[in-house]
Formats: C-alpha cells, sequence, structure tokens
C-alpha cells in the first residue's frame, strides 16, 4: 500500500470515526438535556477556535497581526453573509420569531456556519496529515491519531449545534459526514499541490476561527441569557468550562502520549 493511498483511508476513516464517536454521545441524550448542551457546544467551540485552530494559524502565517487582521475580517464576512440569507428570505426572516424568541432561520443560520467553519478546519486537517505522510509513514499515522483526537470532542459541539438549530439526528450525522470528507479532500489536494497551498493554510485558519467565534457568540450565547436564574446561569457556566476543558483537554493527553 502506497503512502498516499495509506494517507487517504486514514482521513477517510479518522473523520467517520470522530464524527460516529460524538453522534453516539448525542444520541444518548434526550431532548432537556441536549438543549442544555449548547452551553458544552459554545465551550467546545470557544475552546477549539482560541486553543487549537488560532495558535496553529498564527504559527503558520509567523505574523499575528496578519492573523488577527483575517481572524477579525471572518467576522464581518460571516455577519455580512448572515445578512445576505435575511435579505433573500426576506422581512419574515428577520421579524419571525419561534416560542422561545429566536427564529428557526437563525437556528440554521448557526448550523450552517459552524458546518462552513468545521469544513475549513478539516480541509487544513487533511493538508496538515498529508504532509506529515510526505515525511513518513509512521509521522503521518501519529499526526493523524493526535488530530481525531482533537477532533471528538469538537464534532459533539457541531452535532449538538445543528441539533438545535432543528436539523433531525440523521439530517445532522449526514452534515457531519459531508464536512468530515473535508479531511481527505484537503489530503487529496495537499498531495497534488502541496507547494501552492501552503500559502493558504492561514487564511483557512482564520477563517475557520473566525465562523467558530461568530457561531458562539453571535448565534447560541444570545439564547443563554433567556434562563436568567442562578441555577441555570452556574449550570451553563459549568457546561461552557466542560466544552472548552475538554478541547484543552484532549490537546494534553495528546502531547503527553507522545503525539505532538
Amino acid at each position: 500500500m502506497t503512502p498516499f493511498t495509506l494517507c487517504m483511508l486514514t482521513c477517510l476513516a479518522g473523520g467517520l470515526l470522530s464524527v460516529g464517536a460524538a453522534a453516539i454521545v448525542a444520541v444518548h441524550f434526550g431532548p432537556l438535556l441536549l438543549s442544555r448542551l449548547i452551553s458544552y457546544a459554545v465551550g467546545a467551540l470557544l475552546g477549539a477556535a482560541f486553543l487549537e485552530i488560532l495558535p496553529h494559524a498564527l504559527e503558520a502565517s509567523g505574523d499575528a497581526g496578519q492573523t488577527s487582521a483575517l481572524v477579525l475580517g471572518g467576522v464581518l464576512l460571516f455577519f455580512l453573509l448572515e445578512k445576505l440569507v435575511l435579505w433573500h428570505h426576506g422581512p419574515h426572516a428577520i421579524h419571525g420569531h419561534a416560542e422561545d424568541g429566536h427564529s428557526d432561520d437563525g437556528h440554521r443560520r448557526s448550523g450552517m456556519l459552524v458546518m462552513l467553519g468545521d469544513s475549513f478546519h478539516n480541509f487544513v486537517d487533511g493538508l496538515v496529515i498529508a504532509a506529515a505522510f510526505a515525511e513518513s509513514v509512521p509521522l503521518g499515522l501519529i499526526t493523524a491519531a493526535a488530530i481525531i483526537a482533537h477532533e471528538i470532542p469538537q464534532e459533539l459541539g457541531d452535532f449538538v449545534v445543528l441539533l438545535n438549530a432543528g436539523y433531525s439526528r440523521r439530517r445532522a450525522l449526514a452534515f457531519n459526514l459531508l464536512s468530515s470528507l473535508a479531511m481527505a479532500a484537503g489530503a487529496l489536494l495537499a498531495h497534488l499541490a502541496l507547494p501552492s497551498l501552503r500559502a493558504a493554510v492561514p487564511v483557512l485558519l482564520a477563517l475557520a476561527c473566525a465562523s467558530m467565534l461568530y457561531v458562539a457568540a453571535a448565534g447560541l450565547m444570545p439564547g443563554l441569557h433567556r434562563r436568567t436564574r442562578l441555577g441555570a446561569t452556574v449550570e451553563q457556566s459549568v457546561l461552557i468550562a466542560a466544552g472548552v476543558l475538554s478541547i484543552g483537554g484532549a490537546h494534553y493527553l495528546v502531547e503527553q502520549a507522545g503525539f505532538l
């Protein structure tokens, strides 16, 4: 088996494993608990953005100012994209609210944006895995194992966001699986044209970071403020912290195991 074939099989299997593990956990929660796990999703998105994607973007670009500008531009870009969706759907998309005070379209936009950001992230992961396999097969396998370990808590957060957006469990799983294919696409393009794609890695990472920040801050956090009781606030804070720690903890465990 050639290193390229092994790389592609690893990317496909890794994507399926991370999405499948997250889906198994999410499927066993009831609707009430899933609604509360939105707080966990906020933490997972913020943790992925600040602890994983942004550091890698800074390392890839070597220019903190440029990367910060790209993230800022990405946030504004996703704001404008959401505005375009609102204009396309007309006034009912702005004024039509569900019983909980948020429009169904608003939830669906959050779901689409988080999937867009996750696809960017998975695409870059595929580039990284392919670059590692180009050096050696053992390095490629180790790198893929580290990336998959990081993906599981993030995919769980994405899955919860899609369920909250009104997607069925089957459709949420299908979208997550589709997003996971971006890893294999990144590996394939890296194999074909790795040198020319390296320059785009910081931009793709910055956009992935921006999308997760925008969804967490603009799409999910406002809904958490509807529950104002002290107990609800404590619960939300604990779950947000759990989401952040799941990302940070996965990174720490992988480092301790010698994968990074």
